[in-house]
């Protein structure tokens, strides 16, 4: 284990799989003592025992994070256990729906991908910037998207919607609490080799997926993010990976 976020608390959504996990273990790995959220509690406890059994520190606190009252509450139990200290937020939970395009997305679809992708990131920021302000320092890395950058077709309008939302207001907080300490990233990676892809109408092959970013590449990115100085905001991060399907493919 490094000691590069010794001491540190980060919590971090989604992290029952994909980014989010690829992250929490990362961020433990650097030191920090790992608090991982997400729906399934059985998939957050088995990483969680991943993590100490690596010789990490890790808690679980499984929660929606579409339900704003849950959110506040688990923000709530996370600083009263850890002393009013959070130091990392990280928002990996997003979704997508294979009925994407405007011929065939539902308003309950658009609603389900704008909660999950947008609403949730607010909510955990929200409940957390108070405690951050206080302490004049905290880092929220919010993972949005090569299509929060650009305008991709394959993933729709509410995907594309929801993460071009989320690099806008994850700038607004470097606008308003920049001068408390706080610093804020959007994350945008091209295509990930994560299980969101199996909600594709055409789900990538094995070997097209060999050549995505994989969740570590990720992980590895939120750990660099997290551990430069306090003085250094990376404001925007786009990534991809060197056979680029959205340039290859045209996508």
């Amino acid at each position: 284990m490094s000691a590069g976020l010794q001491g540190q608390v980060a919590w971090v959504t989604g992290a029952g799989s994909g980014i989010g996990l690829a992250a929490a273990r990362a961020l433990a790995g650097a030191g920090a003592t790992v608090v991982l959220s997400g729906r399934r509690a059985g998939l957050l406890e088995a990483a969680a025992e991943q993590i100490r059994a690596a010789g990490g520190l890790a808690e679980v606190a499984a929660l929606d994070v579409t339900d704003a009252q849950a959110v506040a509450a688990a923000a709530s139990q996370l600083l009263q256990r850890h002393g009013g200290r959070l130091d990392v937020l990280v928002n990996c939970a997003g979704t997508n729906t294979p009925e994407r395009f405007w011929h065939d997305q539902s308003a309950q679809g658009w609603r389900q991908v704008i909660a999950t992708n947008l609403d949730s990131m607010f909510y955990t920021t929200h409940a957390v910037l108070p405690a951050m302000r206080a302490r004049r320092s905290g880092l929220v890395i919010n993972v949005s998207s090569w299509a929060g950058v650009h305008h991709p077709k394959l993933t729709g309008p509410a995907y594309n919607g929801s993460k071009h939302a989320v690099v806008a207001m994850t700038e607004t907080i470097n606008m308003e609490d920049g001068v408390n300490g706080i610093r804020a990233c959007s994350l945008c990676p091209a295509e990930v080799a994560t299980p969101i892809l199996d909600t594709r109408p055409s789900p990538p092959t094995a070997q097209e997926r060999s050549r995505m970013l994989q969740p570590d590449d990720l992980g590895h990115t939120i750990r660099f993010i997290a551990e430069l100085p306090a003085g250094v905001c990376i404001n925007q991060l786009v990534i991809s990976p060197t056979w680029n399907r959205m340039y290859v493919n045209d996508l």
